[in-house]
């Protein structure tokens, strides 16, 4: 194979894998921003449910003081019932007895709806202290794996650099280096492999006589297409990992 032509083909690989590490390291932020989304909505949750509790606690504490001075002002009527001289008075006295009653019934009815709503918060207290503990399991092993895979990828990046430096310094035409960034710079790759006189990229078909001289390895042909600099290997030898369109 010609020299230049293997060189190339060996930048094509140093930049994927450099592409690759470079794009997990510009997602890492993205990724630990989300988790950090998911904790602090857990927690949210939980503060809205104990704020929840509170608020219903408060009224609770209103309902029954409430209900205390119904309770006082029926005991007093009734106290004096025993008083009135009159039937008017007594009449009158009953009613404002009956009229407490109904009070105190409509006070013990938002008890019992405070107490019901009081168990349904303490259920959701429970459910967002769960959700917050997985949460927070899920954010802490999930942030050390991101953060630990940010470092190998910085180390991946900057060996990358470093092949690529020297790849591009053993290269005998230094034209070809413009070259293949012109082509990457459009196509996001810039070397392909030929098979079946197809360009496995863009999966054009190649003409006869171009495909015989990739065939050789033996000069820069480019495919007319998408004009990906193209390589063969042959079926006998590991293919290259495909590259994307």
């Amino acid at each position: 194979m010609l020299p230049d032509l293997e060189r190339l083909i060996q930048l094509q690989e140093i930049e994927s894998k450099a592409a690759v590490a470079a794009k997990a390291v510009a997602e890492a932020p993205g990724r630990i921003a989300a988790l950090d989304a998911l904790l602090h909505a857990a927690t949210t949750a939980l503060e809205n449910a104990k704020h929840a509790l509170a608020e219903s606690k408060t009224r609770r504490g209103l309902i029954d003081k409430d209900l205390a001075a119904v309770q006082q002002r029926q005991g007093k009527y009734k106290d004096q019932l025993m008083q009135v001289k009159t039937n008017d008075e007594f009449r009158a006295m009953q009613h404002q007895i009956e009229a407490a009653a109904v009070e105190v019934g409509v006070q013990e009815e938002k008890i019992l709806i405070n107490m019901m709503e009081v168990d349904e918060i303490n259920a959701a207290i429970k459910k967002a202290e769960a959700a917050l503990k997985a949460a927070q399991a899920k954010v802490g092993t999930e942030r050390a794996a991101i953060e630990a895979d940010v470092k190998v990828q910085q180390v991946v990046v900057t060996e990358c650099a470093a092949a690529r430096t020297a790849t591009v310094a053993g290269l005998n035409d230094k034209g070809l280096v413009d070259t293949f960034a012109r082509i990457a710079k459009v196509r996001g790759t810039a070397v392909a492999r030929a098979e079946g006189e197809r360009c496995t990229v863009c999966q054009v078909r190649l003409r006869p006589a171009v495909f015989v001289n990739v065939l050789k390895n033996d000069q820069i042909v480019q495919c007319d297409s998408c004009n990906r600099i193209l390589y063969f290997v042959s079926p006998a030898a590991a293919p290259a990992p495909p590259a994307q369109e």
